[in-house]
């Protein structure tokens, strides 16, 4: 990469930084903006920088809290926010990019960051590359917020949470179906273990964007696919148009009363609303954006969609209940409030292999096979 390039590349991860920043937009919508408008004054990103905007600013937004510590170490003052997204730039090279040389990190972002802010950004960053980093807590050095630390070491324990947190940190891996469609192993999997045959009639009742869904058509069955938010829900068409799923069928409804028949699904899905906190390495600002009431708040939300589902199977019938996240209030709990309201649910055999026993169910850790977090339940109506 040409330091020419280098400086664009970096420019054009700032301007996405800032928008994500000062327009509380997503990270994965302004990135897509961004490089489909190319870098400074339009010009064309090569693939190998298109390849390093995207780390730079999914990497400068996961690894905030780690980065701000490493050079707030060297500020008497908060800095203005353009220079401090600068700042968290130089410091994710610095301290989590190894194939890159200091003094090009330093050289390059100086020179990307406004004209204004560049004294300070190359006094703190040469400050940074030379410092010894010894960070006050894994929460810091992980770089999240304490409540979600707090909480996964109290529901996984110490050693399940910190590996899980670390796996996190990184990208996670492209996986793609025989039928081209993009998804993560664990949404695979979860699919898989529905068991949808051939002439079966499968209700997905938070089916956007359609990945378990269209997984679920390919094995022959007819699958209603649900979700309450209508843009999603043109979603859902769009990706079962994309993989040729004749056979599902997309509607808006609501998964705490679905407007369907009920007692007359052989398989219902529901892959309900959760904190995602399985899945932060995927999105790379929700570990901001999620707050700590979100798992009891979901969590609820969850038993009152499980509720509902379980009207709609056919004696005999599967319901499988799953979540991408890591925390017992939105799994567990939903289980046992299963448990206490229908006891002609019976629980199934829960899956093995990367899985481990949680509760009745079982759960995918994020680094047992290096894919998603989730925690999965199947039942078979009595």
């Amino acid at each position: 990469m040409a330091e020419a390039e280098g400086v664009a590349a970096r420019r054009t991860a700032l301007d996405a930084l800032a928008r994500i920043d000062d327009d509380g937009a997503y990270a994965n919508l302004v990135l897509s903006s961004v490089l489909e408008r190319g870098g400074p004054g339009g010009a064309s990103l090569s693939a190998q920088d298109r390849g390093f905007v995207t780390d730079l600013v999914y990497g400068s937004v996961r690894m905030q809290r780690a980065c701000d510590f490493l050079v707030d170490r060297f500020l008497t003052s908060d800095p203005p926010p353009p220079a401090r997204r600068a700042l968290r730039l130089g410091a994710y090279q610095l301290a989590f990019r190894d194939d890159l040389p200091s003094y090009a990190v330093v050289s390059a972002t100086v020179s990307a960051a406004p004209k204004r802010f560049r004294g300070l950004v190359n006094a703190v960053l040469r400050k940074v590359a030379g410092a010894p980093v010894e960070f006050p807590d894994d929460a810091t050095r992980l770089s999240y917020p304490d409540w979600i630390f707090e909480r996964l070491v109290a529901d996984l324990g110490h050693d399940d949470a910190l590996a899980a947190l670390e796996t996190m940190d990184r990208p996670p891996a492209v996986h793609r179906r025989d039928d081209g469609y993009v998804q993560d192993r664990a949404s695979q999997w979860v699919a898989e273990l529905v068991g949808a045959w051939a002439g079966d009639l499968v209700a997905d009742l938070c089916a956007a964007p359609g990945g378990k869904a269209t997984a679920m058509a390919a094995s022959g069955a007819t699958v209603v696919a649900a979700d309450l938010n209508p843009g999603r829900v043109g979603l859902v068409a769009a990706n079962a148009a994309s993989v040729s799923s004749p056979a599902l069928f997309p509607i808006v409804a609501d998964a705490t009363a679905p407007p369907l028949r009920r007692g007359v699904f052989d398989a219902v899905l529901l892959d309900a609303p959760c904190s995602g906190l399985g899945v932060l390495r995927r999105r790379a600002d929700a570990r901001w954006r999620i707050d700590r009431d979100a798992p009891e708040r979901l969590g609820a939300l969850a038993k009152r969609m499980a509720e509902a589902a379980v009207g709609l199977v056919r004696p005999g019938g599967v319901l499988v209940f799953s979540v991408c996240t890591l925390t017992a209030a939105e799994s567990i709990a939903v289980d046992e409030h299963l448990a206490a309201l229908h006891p002609q649910l019976v629980a199934l055999e829960a899956p093995t292999g990367p899985w481990r026993p949680w509760g009745r169910g079982a759960i995918l850790l994020p680094q047992a096979a290096d894919t998603d977090g989730m925690c999965l339940y199947r039942y078979r109506l009595e």
